[in-house]
């Protein structure tokens, strides 16, 4: 069996949004997406002792390599980038695309993405790429094994918890409660210097520049700007007689 995990290079730190590209500012250090960790080790779960393959595949700048690294020191067999100049501002449509793309080419059995990334919470990009890939999804997996040629999950919802089975290949989006992820050792880091790491262009997937980037996406930032300032606002600084000056301004709005 192969095992597929999509993982993203996030900001660290505060994200700040580019005013000259309005995009998410990404020169900054970067690391990998926690909710990924989960789905990376579920995978390693999955795997156990067997012959299963565990392939780690992002889209990024050349510098998502360093996230993938860690998925590789965590366990997994393999890494592949997507990395293109001419993909820079893909949105969920591009990305899902490439994304698509570059899973058909592994022919994985099994699909696995972390609820959602932790620079946009958007929590839709694996239905997008289930949708490209023609592949049941299963999201907010709490619990997930694989029988034979189906995969059977316990998923969480609001109002308690649903069992799904599906066939294999299938995609699902494991939730952060699923497992607690562990932690490279220092074995595991020395031999994801070894491991397989492969880098795509478009070309190599054979998808067309005007597929990618901001020229194959379907959203588009008009403008950006600060949010409205409070209105009838009072700083009050502490002298001792904070506390009173409080209680006179909540009485003044009659709201004491």
């Amino acid at each position: 069996m192969r095992i597929a995990v999509c993982v993203k290079h996030v900001p660290e730190g505060p994200t700040r949004i580019d005013p000259s590209t309005k995009r998410l500012d990404r020169s900054g250090e970067g690391a990998l997406n926690h909710f990924d960790a989960n789905a990376v080790e579920e995978a390693l779960r999955l795997k156990g002792d067997s012959d299963t393959e565990v392939v780690a595949v992002s889209l990024g700048p050349q510098k998502a390599l360093d996230s993938l690294r860690k998925a590789l020191a965590m366990g997994a067999d393999r890494a592949v980038l997507v990395s293109d100049d001419a993909a820079a501002g893909s949105d969920l449509v591009a990305t899902s695309r490439l994304l698509a793309a570059a899973l058909e080419r592994q022919e994985a059995d099994l699909v696995l993405f972390g609820q959602q990334a932790a620079d946009a919470d958007g929590a839709v990009l694996w239905a997008a790429v289930a949708e490209r890939l023609a592949r049941p999804v299963i999201s907010q997996a709490m619990e997930l094994s694989v029988d034979g040629g189906s995969v059977r999950v316990k998923r969480q919802t609001e109002f308690g918890y649903d069992t799904i089975e599906a066939p294999l290949p299938a995609v699902v989006a494991v939730s952060d409660a699923i497992n607690e992820p562990r932690y490279p050792s220092l074995k595991g880091i020395m031999g994801a210097k070894k491991k397989p790491q492969d880098v795509l262009s478009l070309a190599d997937l054979g998808v067309d520049a005007g597929a990618a980037g901001e020229a194959g996406s379907r959203t588009t930032v008009l403008a950006l700007g600060d949010p409205p300032a409070r209105a009838d606002a009072r700083k009050i600084e502490d002298d001792g007689n904070a506390a009173q000056a409080i209680v006179d301004f909540l009485a003044e709005k009659r709201l004491v």
